[in-house]
């Protein structure tokens, strides 16, 4: 465990209260986290009152259940912030950061998606795989996907043309082996250098985060991992994935409760790659339009493949 490092978890949740209380509950009492940030994301639904609840109750009633360290350090290891209005991925998590940084003290924050699982012990070593690497601005683990298996989250970012092959479902299948790390790049190793890690959960030196600006927030939702990958590359930080140790990320659960479709979130896709592209890979008019282009024939694979085959994306 990381004694000299205090550590934060955010959990930003968007009408899924039921999701996010069941992983306050399983994480409240890991002794390697001085506290729990839950930011209600503007949330139309009953999520705000419901969190307000757990707020008030939670703290005793967890710890009683736990240990007596927990229970002497009271509702202070429970935060409950409320976004004035839903501003996407990058804005709720920056509330989130930004308070458990400045206010809270917190040297690393770990950002988790609600519908993930993972143990004390994760935590303990991620923070020690940021404090063991000064260059290092965020990290991860591998992946467990009950739908999709085990990953290794973390990919190269190939410029235009390589993020454009990656956003088709055809193109994704297609290319795939020349779109990701080969095999050796893993092999034998406890951890890796990569260009970007996957959202759903990442520790991130708060510091580093905070120079670096954190999430665009002109983006509301996907291509965050890229752009944040971009945005500490841009300031000499690495991200890094931790091969040895594991989370369960159950895929997409908040967000498809949300934007139900495929074909919904696909326009998402397109306008945060649009933004992306526009803005960090400085893309001309003639890209610009190819990918425009290459946006609507994936709409239609979408519809084909999910009318004829029942694929899921």
């Amino acid at each position: 465990m990381v004694r000299d490092k205090k550590i934060s978890c955010v959990i930003l949740n968007y009408n899924d209260a039921e999701t996010t209380k069941k992983l306050v509950k399983a994480i409240y009492g890991y002794g390697s986290l001085d506290s729990v940030v839950v930011v209600d994301n503007g949330s139309g639904d009953d999520s705000l009152k419901q969190l307000k609840d757990m707020a008030g109750k939670m703290a005793k009633e967890i710890a009683k259940e736990t240990a007596e360290e927990v229970e002497q350090e009271g509702e202070d290891r429970l935060i409950l912030l409320e976004a004035k209005r839903n501003g996407g991925y990058g804005a709720g998590n920056n509330l989130g950061v930004w308070y458990s940084c400045q206010v809270l003290g917190a040297d690393y924050v770990l950002i988790a998606n609600p519908d993930v699982e993972f143990s004390d012990k994760l935590v303990s070593r991620l923070a020690l795989l940021l404090k063991s690497h000064p260059k290092l601005g965020a990290v991860s683990a591998a992946m467990e996907d009950p739908v999709y298996g085990r990953q290794r989250n973390g990919w190269p970012m190939h410029g235009f043309w390589g993020s454009l092959a990656r956003s088709g479902p055809v193109s994704r299948r297609l290319f795939g082996k020349a779109l990701e790390y080969g095999g050796r790049y893993f092999q034998g190793k406890q951890a890796v250098y990569v260009d970007a890690l996957h959202g759903s959960l990442l520790m991130v030196d708060g510091a580093k985060f905070k120079e670096c600006g954190g999430y665009d927030e002109g983006v509301f939702l996907y291509n965050e991992e890229e752009i944040l990958g971009a945005r500490l590359k841009g300031k000499g930080y690495k991200s890094a994935l931790l091969l040895t140790d594991s989370y369960v990320h159950r895929h997409s659960q908040s967000i498809s409760k949300t934007y139900q479709g495929a074909w919904q979130r696909q326009k998402l896709r397109n306008k945060s790659a649009l933004y992306y592209y526009r803005k960090y890979l400085k893309v001309n008019w003639l890209k610009e339009l190819a990918a425009r282009g290459f946006f609507q024939i994936v709409r239609l694979e979408i519809w084909l493949c999910g009318r004829v085959l029942g694929m899921r994306f």
